[in-house]
């Protein structure tokens, strides 16, 4: 695969590779996606808005440069903006590759930050040089504006121009909780939610708070995804139900929407509306209870996004996959091509 290397959301190249319930692969053009859709059909996609979660700062106590990226919470709440999971890098940008990036000064519980008009206070460390809480000084109001003023999209080396707000938000981009764009729901712009109304395929949001997809540290790599908010609206929940009883697929757009519905439906399969915070792994272990297919970007062996591919489908599936992908030149990150893959069945 080819690194996607210009913001670009929906390119007129952009292509589809679909894998059905027994395997099969075949290739189309993205902006065909309504095509390997039936009536009745429910997409599910992740509301979200991307918060500019990158602030460059100050280490206080030792003076150092530091970037902070801010990588989750517990609650979806506008209120809720005071404490947040964080990863530290040392002096640099994007510009250099995630996994190159020097380490932050020693952190410790009480260290101060400034990070543009914000102050932050270091609460806890979280099991890993990197990885901290930490907690905004001031009024809810006042971290807003500060985020807005100071903050700037998270972003990768494989992009070398700054990433501006509109790059990472989606067509239906609502509440600001995401810490990167919920990325799969990029294909979806106005006119494809036409075209699927017009063939009778219903589309429902959610809202989920999408998380960083990687620390440049392979430890903790291994935790992603850290635990995430969520919000699943009542017309929402409804669709589902709907379509449960009426035989529809439910179609997750990206990897987020997955793990959002799963948490929600674990215990009887049912979806009630309301808050959860999903906590866990899908992977090849996993038995998946709502979702019959999804809709995602080109995920790489060893991400947790490729992993959660695994509840789908099989192993070997996957490497031939990942070999069409290969042949076909498919580019990847979050401005890459797309995948819709089914559940396999039997």
């Amino acid at each position: 695969m080819i690194a996607a290397d210009r913001p670009v959301q929906r390119p007129a190249n952009a292509k589809l590779l679909i894998v059905d319930a027994h395997g099969e692969i075949r290739h189309a053009p993205r902006c065909r996606f309504g095509d390997f859709l039936r009536p009745g059909d429910l997409i599910v996609a992740n509301d979200a808005a991307t918060l500019p979660a990158s602030l460059q700062g100050t280490h206080m106590p030792t003076g150092r440069a530091v970037e902070v990226r801010l990588a989750g919470r517990r609650s979806l709440a506008a209120n809720a903006v005071y404490d947040f999971a964080a990863l530290v890098f040392g002096e640099g940008d994007f510009h250099t590759r995630t996994e190159h990036r020097p380490a932050p000064p020693a952190l410790m519980p009480g260290d101060r930050l400034a990070l543009g008009p914000l102050s932050a206070t270091v609460k806890n460390c979280l099991g890993h040089p990197r990885l901290i809480e930490l907690r905004f000084d001031g009024h809810a109001d006042a971290i807003w504006a500060g985020l807005a003023c100071h903050g700037r999209p998270i972003q990768y080396a494989h992009i070398s121009t700054p990433l501006a707000m509109w790059d990472v938000w989606t067509p239906i981009a609502g509440p600001p909780v995401a810490f990167e764009p919920p990325s799969a729901g990029f294909v979806l712009d106005w006119q494809t939610l036409r075209e699927l109304k017009a063939r009778s395929v219903v589309v429902a949001t959610i809202t989920h708070a999408a998380g960083i997809s990687s620390t440049g540290d392979e430890e903790l790599d291994r935790r992603l995804p850290f635990d995430e908010p969520y919000r699943i609206p009542p017309a929402t929940a409804r669709a589902i139900a709907r379509a449960q009883a009426e035989g529809g697929r439910i179609v997750a757009v990206g990897t987020t929407v997955v793990r959002a519905l799963e948490h929600a439906a674990a215990r009887d399969g049912h979806v009630q509306p309301g808050h959860g915070l999903a906590t866990q792994r899908l992977d090849a272990t996993s038995r998946l209870r709502l979702v019959d297919a999804i809709l995602t970007g080109t995920h790489e062996p060893g991400t947790s996004h490729y992993e959660l591919l695994r509840a789908f489908t099989d192993d070997a599936t996957l490497c031939r996959v990942s070999a069409e992908l290969d042949a076909h030149h498919y580019r990847t990150h979050e401005f890459g091509d797309s995948m819709l893959v089914e559940i396999r069945r039997g």
